[in-house]
Order: C-alpha cells, then sequence, then structure tokens
C-alpha cells in the first residue's frame, strides 16, 4: 500500500501530484463558496457600528482591536473571496493560499464555533506544504516525492477527522440509541415554517413525514442510521486506501456527507466539501 510505503521511504515515495493539485482546485472552490455565502443574510453588515456584533467584538478584544477589526473586516472579504477563486482556477496558487488561510482565520475572532475554519486552515496548511500545486487549470500527472508528505498530511486528518468523530459518537449515548437525530429532525419538522431561513435545511419532506415523529418505529430507524454512521466513518480510511474498495468507498463517503449536509447545508457544506475533496488524496496514481 502506497501510504505506508511512502511512510517508510520517509515520504521520498513517487506520487502522481495530480492528486494534490485537483484537492487545491476543489479546497479553491470550496472555499469561494463559503467566502461568498459568508456575506449574504447579514454577513456584510457584521460590525457596523451600534450592532450586537461589534458589541461583543468590544466584549471580547476591547475597543481598539475591536474596531481594528471593523475597519478591515469588508476589504478582508472582497480580498479572501478574489484570492478563493484565483486558488481554484490556479493564478498565483501559493500567494492566493496564504490570503485564503488568513481570511479564514480572521473568522476565528468572531465565531462562537468555528470547527469549520480550523478544517479549513488543517487542510490548508497541508496544501502550503506541497511541492508542486500546479498553474492554472492544468494538472500534471508525472510520478514524483514532491506531494508526498503533503498527501500523507492529509490522508492522516482525514483518518483522524472519522475515527475521532466515531469515537465521540460511540461515547455519546444519545446519539447511539438514534435519539439526537430522531428529535433534531422532530424539531425542525414542528419549527421549521417559523425559521427565517428556511434554505439553511433541506431535510427531505419524505424524511420529515416518515420520520419526525418520535415514534417507536421512528426511534428504531434512527438507531441503526446511527450505527451504520458510525460503522462507515471507522470503515472508510482503510476502504479508501485500498484500490480494490476505493471506488464503492467513495460512493458510500459522498452519500453519507450529502445527507449530513442536508441537515445544515450552510454550516456544513465546507466540512463536507473539503472532506470529500480529500478522497483525492488517498490514492497514489
Amino acid at each position: 500500500m502506497w501510504f505506508f510505503s511512502a511512510l517508510t521511504s520517509a515520504f521520498q515515495y513517487p506520487t502522481d501530484p495530480g492528486r494534490l493539485q485537483w484537492f487545491r482546485i476543489v479546497f479553491g472552490t470550496v472555499c469561494t463558496l463559503r467566502f461568498v455565502l459568508s456575506i449574504g443574510q447579514g454577513g456584510w453588515n457584521r460590525f457596523t457600528p451600534g450592532s450586537l456584533s461589534l458589541y461583543f467584538a468590544e466584549q471580547r478584544l476591547g475597543a481598539r482591536r475591536a474596531d481594528l477589526l471593523a475597519s478591515v473586516y469588508k476589504p478582508a472579504l472582497i480580498i479572501r473571496t478574489a484570492a478563493a477563486l484565483s486558488l481554484a482556477t490556479g493564478l498565483l496558487p501559493r500567494l492566493s493560499l496564504l490570503l485564503v488561510l488568513a481570511g479564514a482565520a480572521m473568522e476565528l475572532l468572531y465565531l462562537k464555533s468555528p470547527n469549520a475554519v480550523r478544517y479549513i486552515l488543517l487542510t490548508g496548511s497541508c496544501l502550503m506544504l506541497a511541492g508542486d500545486l500546479g498553474r492554472g487549470l492544468a494538472i500534471e500527472h508525472t510520478p514524483n516525492t514532491a506531494n508526498t508528505w503533503a498527501q500523507c498530511l492529509l490522508v492522516l486528518i482525514t483518518t483522524d477527522i472519522y475515527w475521532n468523530s466515531a469515537w465521540h459518537k460511540l461515547r455519546s449515548p444519545q446519539f447511539r440509541t438514534g435519539l439526537y437525530l430522531a428529535q433534531w429532525v422532530h424539531v425542525l419538522t414542528q419549527v421549521r415554517e417559523q425559521l427565517p431561513y428556511r434554505r439553511q435545511f433541506a431535510v427531505p419532506r419524505l424524511i420529515r413525514h416518515h420520520l419526525g415523529n418520535l415514534t417507536d418505529r421512528d426511534l428504531r430507524v434512527w438507531q441503526l442510521i446511527a450505527a451504520t454512521v458510525i460503522v462507515t466513518e471507522i470503515a472508510l480510511p482503510p476502504a479508501l486506501l485500498i484500490p480494490a474498495t476505493m471506488p464503492y468507498a467513495i460512493a458510500v463517503g459522498f452519500t453519507m456527507h450529502a445527507a449530513f449536509t442536508c441537515l445544515k447545508p450552510r454550516q456544513l457544506i465546507t466540512f463536507s466539501g473539503l472532506t470529500v475533496g480529500t478522497y483525492l488524496a488517498f490514492s497514489s496514481a
């Protein structure tokens, strides 16, 4: 298996540089989408005078730093969005990547739960360590060692994300029994019409109608779904590394993340998009 050969050779095992170049395109595209969406629904006016966001920033950072953040906020939104698009198209990829990471890191100053930002910084740092990010939309396929270290890091990060997630789910009786998913869909079914932004949720009507009532049958189905998710998260990394099972693992992983994204599209599109994108790193050819 190429991954273990790369480890034992001190990352001198030749891999296809196109794998990381494709991921650079995916990474830039996902970040562009995230940054564009962050401008809407009040994001552009986040730190206007008298806003609650500015008040919280002042409490957290102090008045002087909060004012500085407010003054650079809108220009930073524009610069990071342009940089993400530039990264996706391969124009000055390393400089564009640096600007994207800086623009994403800015969110750490005001988001209450910046897990998606941390994931951007982790995967983006792997790209920064790659020796050959490519130019434009052309993809190179001559095997070399330029991206071996960065590719192995991406595999390790994705494996850790999946196994750590499965571990926490196993330790959670509420998730393990299916109660968390059942309650989540039930509450969404009850309050969906009163939500100001309905498009933030994309749970199909069929699911809400047949599995959103907290009946004993619903709970049994959600318990089965929860167990399937845990087993899938444990099995996916090794299955992605084995050439014979990789196509099936990609299909299963894509389906699972599509289902996750239906729960909270705006919040999970970054995580799901980048995670599925890292599947490119699990093959060396």
